[in-house]
């Protein structure tokens, strides 16, 4: 069974390791509290989507160029995980971290903001109740969030903030938002030419 300093041991074990940086994870996605994952589960699916693959082993990376990785990191219960995991991010690859947290003293997000400054963390307040803990930073020290539950957006916007230097990301990009595009026209006829009845049988 690992304990919490097994896990802070391998991350200092990674940030030491000088790592190819197209072999490490390229997004970190950690949240308070395994009850958390039915929210979060939304970034995988939005990651895998766009072409990633998920990285659970730091030495042996999967063929894809573009992957992300996924840790339980407590505020409250584990600040010494959260401590070392914002501070070996760059080290360890990072280019951006989704955090997602619940309850109202949700404060993942904005600690592992301030600690892994200046890499990128996306805000994702696991419930309603979450929301004014998660955005509320001072200045200076920002966090980026979306709304209540919309991990999957901050999947995407994690993509884009990749996208602005490889190419590659910002084409699934496109090519994702198309495909979603396409569905809202195909329901939108299927709506019209069959009626009500006809689309809910179809």
């Amino acid at each position: 069974m690992a304990t919490v300093q097994d896990l802070i041991d391998r991350l200092e074990a990674e940030a030491a390791a000088d790592a190819d940086p197209d072999a490490t994870p390229d997004v970190g996605i950690i949240m308070g509290s395994d009850s958390d994952l039915p929210v979060m589960e939304d970034a995988y699916d939005a990651l895998d989507d766009l072409g990633f693959a998920e990285q659970t082993d730091f030495g042996d990376p999967p063929d894809a160029r573009f992957t992300y990785e996924s840790y339980v990191v407590s505020a409250h219960r584990t600040p010494e995980l959260m401590y070392a995991y914002g501070e070996t991010a760059t080290a360890r690859g990072l280019d951006v971290i989704i955090a997602g947290a619940g309850g109202k003293s949700a404060d993942l997000p904005n600690m592992t903001a301030s600690i892994a400054y200046p890499v990128p963390v996306i805000g994702v307040p696991v419930q309603e109740k979450s929301v004014d803990s998660v955005i509320g930073m001072p200045t200076g020290a920002p966090i980026v969030a979306v709304d209540a539950g919309k991990s999957y957006n901050a999947a995407l916007s994690a993509a884009q903030v990749l996208a602005r230097e490889h190419d590659a990301v910002a084409e699934r990009l496109v090519e994702l938002h198309d495909e979603q595009k396409a569905g809202v026209a195909d329901d939108s006829a299927a709506l019209h030419d069959l009626g009500l009845d006809g689309f809910r049988d179809r």
